[in-house]
């Protein structure tokens, strides 16, 4: 491959990153930095006709177009996040939830089966609904039975935490929208992408729920961390009381039909997500990937959406499913409105985005960049890993765990592409270790950390403070494990 020339945009491209890091470390927005980087590489194009007024007339258009092919490209991930969120909103309405996850309460017999019981559940919830809404729905039913049985406040916390806003979000093994979007920015395919945030997501989820399990039960013992007595479950169930009040403003018994959509919906979840991984390994060429296992998950969640609605509603369902809509499109746009200007301005870095944004002929910027950095530090595998855990860790500091996803996605496809490394391994691990710290679990103000530790009644600081070492520890074991793997 011949030695790549940088331009003058190339050089205006890489500021505007180092802007963003600057940006991060003093823990500001970077929406602004995104969409200046967008206008300058605008005007600075060979695209844009000769004059001054039609270059910044260009430019202008660059942003709106930037933005939309950023739209574009994330906006089946909201609609099939909006979705599940509505199907799930229906089922709250006539109390089919509850009954879902009631059956889990018998298996808490003692702390520790408390602990993992909370993991498991937390974490097929979270695959299947995000972790948000999962916890509301997990905590509010489970959590308190967890307490009953003797594990302290913090130890719930923990547990829904990692699994949730750690394991199942950095994965996203079934919605796949982090998986997309990090691929889209990597330039791969998702498919290529998802067994290694699976796998990096479960060695890290393993290593710090073990660690945080060892802890938990060493501090019980010892007296530092106080189990649960009478008032503390009080005090408890109040504050989930008030929760639950504040999400559901009366008590919603059971409807006739909560029990059939309590049983068939997890049915029907499941049993799709079986045969997605069954194809995906003994029928190859019928697996069902990417933008096809999205559509199928979409288009479920509208059938049971509107079958929940109309067993809630009746025929009163033909305008009320307007508003379980309304509440998954609200929840999935407040997601995504701040990732798209700034997915916008990386997606340039992709050489395919690039030329459909400004023109045929664009160079794909970081990928220029990092082919030549590629180039320079002669293929050093365990300098490139630690550089991208460390940007993973660092962009994840701002709290919403996926706005660092375009920024991991981008460098690892270029970095990998210049010292002829595998591209996906790289981003798998840019993903994982970017959304388990801003995820939730490492950062106190995220809004996961903030949800988590609320509805078990403990302060987001204590649950950031017991996860810190447990987590860094996974992360640092899944760098070995990626340099092993692209060794």
């Amino acid at each position: 491959m011949e030695q790549v020339q940088l331009t003058i945009s190339h050089y205006a491209f890489l500021l505007t990153v180092l802007s963003i890091f600057i940006s991060i470390a003093f823990r500001r927005g970077v929406i602004i930095p995104s969409i200046a980087g967008i206008f300058i590489l605008g005007l600075l194009s060979d695209h844009s006709d000769s004059g001054f007024i039609n270059t910044l007339i260009f430019a202008t258009q660059i942003l709106s177009k930037a933005l939309l092919n950023a739209g574009k490209e994330l906006f089946d991930i909201m609609l099939v996040i909006s979705l599940m969120v509505a199907m799930l909103k229906s089922l709250q309405a006539h109390g089919a939830d509850h009954i879902m996850i009631a059956p889990m309460r018998k298996l808490m017999i003692g702390p520790r089966t408390a602990f993992f019981v909370l993991a498991i559940t937390m974490y097929i919830a979270a695959a299947f609904f995000w972790p948000t809404p999962a916890v509301a729905l997990v905590g509010t039913v489970l959590i308190p039975v967890a307490i009953r049985v003797g594990l302290p406040a913090l130890a719930a916390a923990v547990s829904v935490n990692l699994a949730g806003h750690g394991m199942a979000l950095s994965a996203d093994p079934i919605i796949q929208g982090a998986t997309r979007l990090t691929a889209s920015s990597a330039g791969i395919d998702p498919s290529d992408l998802l067994p290694y945030t699976i796998l990096f997501s479960i060695i890290a989820g393993a290593v710090a729920i073990t660690l945080s399990c060892y802890t938990i039960r060493r501090d019980t013992l010892s007296g530092v961390l106080k189990a649960p007595d009478s008032e503390q479950d009080i005090i408890l169930s109040a504050s989930i009381g008030k929760t639950n009040q504040a999400q559901h403003p009366e008590v919603i018994p059971p409807g006739p039909f909560a029990k059939i959509f309590a049983i068939g919906v997890p049915v029907v979840l499941l049993s799709i997500a079986v045969l997605m991984v069954y194809r995906g390994i003994f029928d190859p060429t019928q697996a069902i990937r990417g933008g096809a296992a999205t559509a199928l998950l979409g288009g479920t969640a509208t059938a049971l959406l509107v079958l929940s609605t109309f067993a809630d509603q009746g025929h009163q369902a033909l305008e009320g499913i307007a508003e379980h809509l309304r509440d998954g499109f609200f929840f999935a746009i407040k997601i995504f409105a701040p990732i798209i200007p700034i997915a916008g301005f990386f997606f340039l870095g992709n050489p395919e985005h690039a030329a459909v944004v400004m023109g045929e002929g664009t160079p794909g910027f970081l990928f220029d960049i990092g082919n030549y950095v590629g180039k320079h530090i002669d293929g050093n595998i365990t300098a490139i890993s630690f550089g991208i855990t460390f940007i993973g860790f660092l962009t994840g500091m701002d709290g919403s765990g996926f706005s660092g996803l375009p920024l991991t996605g981008s460098l690892s496809g270029a970095l990998a592409t210049g010292a002829g490394i595998d591209v996906a391994v790289l981003a798998a691990l840019g993903q994982v270790v970017t959304i388990f710290t801003g995820g939730g679990t490492l950062v106190a103000w995220a809004f996961g950390a903030c949800a988590d530790a609320g509805i078990a009644g403990v302060t987001p600081a204590e649950l950031v403070r017991r996860n810190f070492m447990p987590v860094v520890s996974g992360l640092i074991t899944i760098t070995f494990v990626a340099i092993f793997l692209m060794s």
